[in-house]
C-alpha cells in the first residue's frame, strides 16, 4: 500500500525504528502463517485487560471486525520492570555462548509460559548451535535463533513444530536488554527470538515518547480516512504493528524507557491492533556482548559480514553467591 508509506516519510525517529521492526523481526507480514490455538474469538477484553484496543473503538472502529481480539495478561504480583532485578536463587537460567562472548538470561515463565518452554526445549535439544545472529541493527535489537528452513517457515520452527501464539503481559516490556520473539505477524512465533539493544540515549535521540506520540496521531488519522473504506483490512496488514497507543501506556512504563531505553513500539500489550513481539527473558549480564554484535559492520539487509555465531545454549540455575550479575538498569 504505497499511499500509506508516503504518508509516514515525514516521521522521524518512531518511523525508523517501525521500518526496522520490519525489516528485523517481519511484524505485520500478513503472508505468514498464524496460529491461534487458546484465543478468544470474542473482541471485548476484559477489565484487567490493557486498553490499547480502545483506541479503535474511540475512532469508531470495531476491533472484531479487522482481527482485533486481545488477550493481554494483567500482571496483579509484578509491576512494570520488574525484569530488571536480579533472580531468585535457584531460578532457572540460559547462557548463551556466542563467538564474540556469553550472554546470560533469566526468564518469566509466569508471564509467557509457552515462549519460555519453547526456547528452552530448543536449547536443550541443541536446536540452536551453530546458528547465528542473523540481523542486526544498531540501537535498535539483535536477532538470530533461526532453525530449520526458511523455506514457509520465516520464524524458524519452534519446539512445537509449528508456530504458537503470541503472550503479551503488561508487566513485561521490550526494555534494553528484553530477549523478545521474533515474528512475521500475529501469533506467528517459531525458534527466532531477538535482543533489545536500543540505549536511553539512543531513545531520547530518536524522539522518545513525543515521536512515539507523533506516530499514534498521524496513524489515528489515517484510521479515520479509511474506517468505512474497504482498504481498512489492508491498512492494518501494512501497519498493524505501528500502532502502539500511546495514550494507553501508563507514565511509570514511559519513565522505565526513558532510563533504560528499549523499543516500546514492541509493546503487543500497548499495540492498539494487538501486535507486538512477545517478552520471555531479559538479559542479566553480557550486554556488553549485545552491543559488540550490533555493532558488526552489515549488509544493506543488515546480515553481519562475518558471521556471528551462536555456538550453544546453556540451560542452568542461577546462584546468588557467584552467579550472574544483576541486569542493567
Amino acid at each position: 500500500m504505497k499511499i500509506y508509506r508516503k504518508a509516514l516519510i515525514w516521521a522521524l525517529g518512531i518511523i525508523l525504528c517501525a521500518l526496522a521492526v520490519t525489516s528485523l523481526s517481519g511484524c505485520g507480514d500478513s503472508s505468514a502463517q498464524s496460529s491461534s490455538a487458546g484465543k478468544s474469538n470474542s473482541a471485548a477484553a476484559t477489565e484487567d485487560e490493557a486498553k490499547a484496543a480502545d483506541g479503535l473503538s474511540d475512532l469508531g472502529i470495531d476491533p472484531g471486525k479487522v482481527g482485533v481480539f486481545p488477550e493481554v495478561k494483567h500482571d496483579k504480583k509484578n509491576s512494570a520492570g520488574f525484569q530488571l532485578e536480579q533472580p531468585n536463587d535457584g531460578d532457572t537460567i540460559a547462557v548463551i555462548h556466542t563467538g564474540m562472548g556469553d550472554i546470560t538470561l533469566r526468564f518469566f515463565p509466569d508471564q509467557a509460559p509457552k515462549a519460555v518452554t519453547n526456547f528452552i526445549n530448543l536449547a536443550k535439544n541443541g536446536s540452536y548451535n551453530k546458528t547465528s545472529f542473523h540481523k542486526v541493527i544498531a540501537d535498535f535489537a539483535v536477532q538470530g535463533g533461526h532453525c530449520g528452513s526458511a523455506d514457509n517457515n520465516p520464524s524458524g520452527t519452534s519446539s512445537y513444530g509449528g508456530v504458537f501464539e503470541d503472550e503479551f503481559c503488561d508487566s513485561l516490556l521490550n526494555l534494553r536488554g528484553a530477549v523478545s520473539m521474533a515474528s512475521t505477524s500475529k501469533d506467528s512465533n517459531g525458534s527466532q527470538f531477538l535482543i533489545n539493544q536500543t540505549s536511553a540515549e539512543a531513545f531520547k535521540n530518536s524522539g522518545g515518547w513525543t515521536a512515539l506520540s507523533n506516530n499514534w496521531d498521524d496513524m489515528k488519522e489515517q484510521l479515520k480516512s479509511y474506517k468505512k473504506s474497504n482498504l481498512l483490512s489492508a491498512f492494518f496488514d501494512e501497519n498493524g504493528d505501528k500502532l502502539l497507543n500511546t495514550s494507553a501506556v501508563p507514565e511509570n512504563v514511559k519513565k522505565l524507557y526513558e532510563k533504560n531505553g528499549g523499543n516500546p513500539s514492541l509493546d503487543g500489550a500497548y499495540n492498539a491492533a494487538d501486535r507486538g513481539c512477545t517478552v520471555f527473558a531479559q538479559v542479566i549480564s553480557g550486554m556488553d556482548v549485545v552491543d559488540k554484535i550490533a555493532a558488526s559492520k552489515t549488509d544493506k539487509k543488515n546480515v553481519p559480514l562475518e558471521r556471528v555465531q551462536i555456538n550453544s545454549v546453556e540451560i542452568t540455575t542461577y546462584k546468588v553467591n557467584g552467579g550472574a550479575t544483576p541486569a542493567e538498569k
